[in-house]
């Protein structure tokens, strides 16, 4: 048996965090076994449906860099199953049950059944649902009155029967039919079908072997099986995966942070980063191994290593794998993902390629100091763009005061234009000689200096930023600080 599986989201808002999660496991699943990947739309709900969260689904999949493998005719491109241009095939088999008794017209108002709920709410009753008024007419007569008036097509559930299911994850879980609350509608009053048609007939035609989806979607299992039941047909695998939770035990939601892929890509995060921490999220793998790429985990995923307990979404964790692939990622990589955030920022302008070829070598500045991209362009802005001067008290080491920052960054601009030609190893030669030569110690010495050049006191690596920013632009600044440790030295004499 070929392995096919689909991710099927309605598009119906952006693409989240735990959809991410149904869709990867998908596609590594299909990876593993050498099968097929494929999309699904479920846009039947056409209320509430939105092109523009069908845009946000492909932007996602071109953004983390992998995608499905055919489309419904399964020889042209590999376009998406389109749930709103496949209603023929719901009519057809919905019709099917109706002339084999499994499924009835119900005539019953929006008032009718509003009135019911309240009633029962009144009574106090345990019961809930649909109360099956219909399922007693007789079909004939029920196939006249749909020919003028408004109707719906429910499932006549067999209440004299169980179901169960051997889940991937779960186990055996077994249902009374008999708890089923209702007759679930099959083909709502607009001509559409409703998720639980369409998501069986689609599944049945796409041929799916296996069904990966979240455990919220659990309760829905029995109906699809008694659908398949009804039609004669085999069942796909069923596996519910593992709920995500936020740290509170809670469904991760909006409360605990960010929860949009979109939200994960404009804070900075690298796509590879969150696929392999989303890969996590109810799985394992190789035991003390954390980074994979995407074509090993497509090796190693497997249903056996699925946890049951849930997932528990841990953003300090995204953020340590985030900078882990900052530290190795590629310069020119790191650089051009890194690049719309400075410049959103302001700290490049746009088409400056001077400034971008700066931009570019100053990654292993950063590199090992950044947990996300929009930090990288925040920590290098000082090379673009002359720094604020501090006030005078930040250029004094430990226990110094303004004459001695004054008299250190004097003997320290003398050192300027040969650290500015200097690698790292020389560069530090250089300054601990002079220092011992003038009896200072290396951070008295370094401390006004890297204030001078970046305006801070902590700051990315001194020597390599001396040499990106030039002898011209490091003396300048020098030069300037030198002049405010001046005015504040004579402004004390005065005062």
């Amino acid at each position: 048996m070929s392995v096919r599986v689909r991710y099927a989201p309605s598009p119906t808002g952006l693409q989240h965090v735990g959809g991410l999660r149904t869709a990867l496991f998908n596609y590594l699943f299909a990876r593993a076994q050498g099968g097929a990947f494929l999309l699904r739309l479920e846009d039947t709900d056409q209320t509430r449906c939105d092109p523009s969260y069908v845009q946000n689904l492909y932007d996602t999949f071109a953004w983390l860099g992998f995608g499905w493998d055919e489309g419904p005719d399964r020889g042209g491109p590999a376009g998406p199953y389109v749930q709103s241009e496949r209603l023929a095939q719901y009519t057809a088999a919905v019709q099917r049950l109706l002339a084999e008794g499994k499924a009835y017209y119900c005539f019953c108002t929006a008032a009718r059944l509003d009135a019911l709920r309240k009633e029962r709410e009144a009574a106090r009753s345990p019961e809930s649902g649909y109360d099956r008024a219909c399922r007693a007419l007789d079909p004939g007569e029920a196939a006249k009155r749909a020919k003028t008036e408004p109707y719906v097509i429910r499932l006549a559930i067999p209440l004299d029967q169980a179901t169960r299911v051997t889940d991937q994850v779960l186990g055996e879980v077994v249902w009374k039919n008999s708890d089923i609350n209702s007759d679930p509608v099959l083909l709502k009053s607009d001509g559409f079908p409703t998720y639980h048609l369409a998501n069986v007939v689609d599944d049945h035609l796409m041929e799916i072997t296996h069904v990966l989806r979240a455990q919220e979607w659990l309760a829905s299992t029995p109906l699809h099986l008694i659908l398949y039941r009804a039609f004669g047909w085999q069942p796909p695998a069923f596996c519910h995966l593992p709920m995500v939770m936020g740290a509170d035990g809670k469904k991760l939601s909006k409360r605990h942070g960010a929860t949009s892929v979109d939200e994960f890509r404009k804070n900075g995060v690298l796509p590879q980063a969150l696929i392999n921490y989303v890969a996590h999220l109810g799985a394992s793998y190789e035991e003390g191994v954390e980074i994979y790429r995407l074509d090993e985990l497509e090796k190693l995923f497997c249903l056996d290593k699925l946890n049951a307990a849930p997932a528990i979404f841990d953003y300090k964790k995204l953020e340590w794998f985030n900078a882990r692939y900052i530290i190795n990622a590629d310069d020119r990589a790191l650089a051009a993902a890194a690049l719309p955030f400075a410049r959103a920022a302001g700290v490049l302008r746009e088409g400056d390629r001077e400034a971008e070829a700066r931009f570019t070598a100053a990654m292993p500045l950063v590199k090992e100091r950044s947990n996300y991209l929009g930090e990288i362009g925040e920590k290098l802005r000082y090379l673009f763009a002359e720094p604020e001067l501090p006030a005078a008290v930040e250029f004094t080491p430990k226990k110094s005061s303004l004459e001695d920052a004054a008299r250190c960054l004097q003997i320290a601009r003398g050192l300027v234009e040969s650290l500015s030609c200097l690698d790292d190893e020389a560069a530090e030669a250089l300054v601990k000689e002079r220092a011992a030569a003038a009896s200072l110690p290396l951070g008295s010495l370094l401390m006004p200096l890297r204030v001078a050049i970046t305006g801070a006191r902590v700051s990315p690596p001194l020597f390599g930023s001396i040499r990106l920013l030039g002898a011209e632009k490091a003396l300048a600044r020098v030069d300037r600080s030198l002049a405010l440790l001046q005015r504040a030295i004579e402004g004390r004499a005065e005062a």
